[in-house]
């Protein structure tokens, strides 16, 4: 059964809060799906990420069912994979509201290939799509799955509420992703980041902010308003002694935090704005 909304929302936001404090971007998604199915009424969660296909692709489940998954062979995963009757529905259109695969198929759902293969390896009988709101080819966010009647429509809901704050966790998490790119070599830059006392989110601000985007830009890249980036900015100054961008980027580059200009793949100079 889903939450009450009232209990959801507070739930919703201790997962961002959560989210936005871990390090490890391999765990941002998962740690989603764990929480997705009890907020929207569902038993079991599969996440699909980044490039994917029905043969390749960044794709995950939540807890004990990510080993049922681990066992179907190539053609029932390439099934579960394509996400149908969701795929086509969202392709056609531009619009990303969730939706169950009862309400797109309606009587024919539980005979169709991937109902039944859902019922067989998951015991699951229903699914309700939760897209990225900005997600183009391939649609990218998750599908939540539950046995015994349809979604609620309070189910359906806190999907749509919750839909931001999967936005949000994923921009952070490919964020995060690069940043690790830039900084190879010996160390972690989590390590340095965390000497520092630098949040997760900070440091994706501080990234953003070598990059040579303005508060506006790195806003709009990070979901959040032109204040709030303002306020993660005084923070960095504070905890780095700086007192200006220029000074700010310097000195991170100096503790290994973003990489020096000139850097194969490292963000453009200040001064060089890239689209946000």
């Amino acid at each position: 059964m889903a939450r009450s909304p009232e209990g959801a929302y507070e739930r919703i936001a201790s997962l961002a809060v959560a989210a936005l404090h871990e390090r490890d971007p391999g765990r941002l998604w998962p740690l989603l799906a764990d929480a997705l199915p009890g907020l929207c009424g569902g038993d079991a969660v599969i996440f699909k990420l980044d490039d994917w296909s029905a043969s390749s692709g960044t794709v995950g489940l939540s807890g004990d069912s990510a080993a049922e998954f681990a066992r179907l062979g190539d053609e029932d995963l390439g099934l579960l994979r394509t996400g149908q009757p969701f795929a086509s529905h969202y392709l056609a259109g531009t619009g990303r509201e969730p939706v169950t695969a009862r309400q797109l198929a309606g009587p024919a759902w539980p005979a169709s290939a991937t109902a039944r293969l859902l019922g067989r390896t998951l015991d699951a009988d229903h699914a309700l799509a939760v897209p990225l709101p900005q997600s183009t080819t391939p649609i990218t966010g998750c599908i939540v799955y539950r046995s015994g009647t349809d979604f609620t429509d309070d189910g359906i809901l806190l999907a749509r509420r919750v839909q931001p704050l999967l936005a949000a966790v994923d921009r952070q998490r490919q964020l995060l992703e690069q940043w690790r790119r830039l900084l190879p070599g010996a160390g972690s830059p989590d390590e340095r980041a965390a000497d520092c006392a630098l949040t997760p989110r900070e440091t994706t601000v501080l990234l953003l902010l070598a990059d040579a985007l303005t508060a506006a830009a790195i806003g709009r890249r990070l979901g959040i308003s032109d204040r709030t980036v303002h306020k993660h900015i005084e923070k960095i100054y504070r905890k780095l002694g700086t007192r200006d961008r220029v000074s700010t980027v310097l000195r991170a580059q100096q503790l290994g935090l973003v990489p020096r200009e000139g850097t194969a793949g490292s963000p453009a100079p200040t001064g060089r704005r890239r689209r946000a």
